[in-house]
């Protein structure tokens, strides 16, 4: 996770042009932690719903975003 922290500390930067494009590699990060443990959830046998209420989300926002791969 040292590229997580290293991005979390580029984005307070006081340069603009650094520290949105470390926002920017964060959100990419995040999107793919949450695909890879939605994934992971599923193959558990976790529902749609269970999913959804542990990222503070609804259940059809968490299977149109995640439903199709």
């Amino acid at each position: 996770m040292t590229e997580a922290t290293d991005l979390a500390q580029q984005a307070g930067d006081r340069d603009p042009r650094v520290g949105l494009r470390a926002v920017a590699a964060l959100r990419r990060l995040v999107e793919q932690l949450e695909a890879v443990q939605v994934r992971g959830a599923r193959a558990r046998g976790w529902s749609w719903q269970e999913i959804a209420n542990e990222l503070g989300v609804s259940r059809q926002a968490v299977h149109k975003k995640h439903g199709r791969h």
